[in-house]
């Protein structure tokens, strides 16, 4: 198994933690306007969401994904990812989204210039963190012809994610070495902390991780408006039989192949704690049900249909 020269392509989505599956539903789909693209569970929790938001077709690196789990809030700090960016198409989007999230009511800060592009830092009501980032149409991204949001203005997908860790060199090691990451430059916030930027494959904001190193911070503790994991695309089956390859050759403990129906997956934590997840494009979330109508119901895999009555007593009406 060729496990030299794997590339991965950008983020394949990010997975959060909300306390709260109802408002989560209404402010990432109503004020947002992102599209719910699957309506499942925690496959290896079926009491809990799993829901995901994405573009107009759920494509992947697209779609933010949460957790609902009846846990306190985050305590923040290092060895996790500190803030996600949403991609939209230019300052025009930001100056539209300053105006939208104040009258909703929305923790936010100015417009600011980080790493040369226009960004809006903002927070749900749980405290998650958020950007906006100007992509100039770089980036995978289909509009929603049925959001509330323009389609000018839209969120497009993901990227740059941001880490937060004490130390740079383990994690380095990890994303340059193991995963052939380019480290290609670096900034220094209002605070002091520097923050390095990795490329994946051809680069842009869709496929650039961030890597911000503060030692005086202490530890997160995980819970609602956390992230459990930052998940890298894989384009092919044959790139991820590599990877699993790869980790093994290196030694990394990692969960081994998991088949999630609508990708197939590999996750293993880097040194500074994150985990990190290794996902598919295909199958994709049309697995199982038509493009026209996702997220509309309920969707199981087929290894969970059998517990449907059971799984959906469990879950809040959305």
């Amino acid at each position: 198994m060729q496990t030299t020269g794997l590339e991965l392509t950008g983020f394949h989505h990010l997975t959060a933690v909300s306390a709260d599956a109802v408002y989560n539903h209404d402010f990432y789909t109503k004020a947002l306007g992102m599209r719910l693209v699957k309506k499942t569970v925690n496959q290896d929790d079926t009491s809990a969401y799993h829901l995901f938001y994405a573009d107009g077709e759920g494509n992947p690196g697209t779609d933010i994904t949460f957790f609902d789990w009846p846990v306190g809030r985050e305590r923040r700090g290092n060895h996790t990812v500190a803030r996600t960016g949403l991609r939209v198409r230019d300052e025009a989007a930001l100056g539209y989204w300053q105006e939208r999230l104040k009258e909703l009511g929305v923790t936010q800060d100015e417009i600011v210039l980080r790493d040369n592009r226009p960004t809006l830092d903002f927070e749900d009501k749980e405290g998650q963190r958020l950007s906006l980032v100007a992509d100039n149409g770089q980036g995978p991204g289909v509009p929603w012809a049925k959001s509330p949001v323009p389609e000018a203005h839209q969120i497009r997908g993901l990227g740059p994610i941001t880490l937060s860790v004490p130390d740079l060199k383990p994690t380095d090691a990890v994303l340059t070495i193991l995963l052939n990451m380019r480290q290609v430059r670096s900034f220094t916030d209002a605070s002091g902390a520097t923050t390095h930027v990795y490329e994946m494959a051809q680069g842009g904001p869709d496929a650039e991780l961030h890597v911000r190193v503060d030692p005086k911070l202490g530890p997160a503790r995980p819970g609602a408006g956390g992230v459990h994991h930052v998940a890298f695309r894989v384009p092919t089956f044959e790139d991820y039989e590599g990877w699993n390859a790869r980790l093994n050759e290196l030694g990394v403990p990692s969960s081994g192949p998991v088949d999630r129906y609508y990708f197939r997956s590999l996750y293993f934590r880097e040194p500074n704690g994150v985990l990190f997840e290794l996902a598919t494009d295909a199958p994709g979330f049309s697995a199982d049900e038509p493009q026209a109508t996702l997220g509309e119901r309920l969707s199981l895999p087929p290894f969970l249909e059998g517990r449907r009555r059971e799984i959906e007593a469990g879950l809040k009406p959305l």
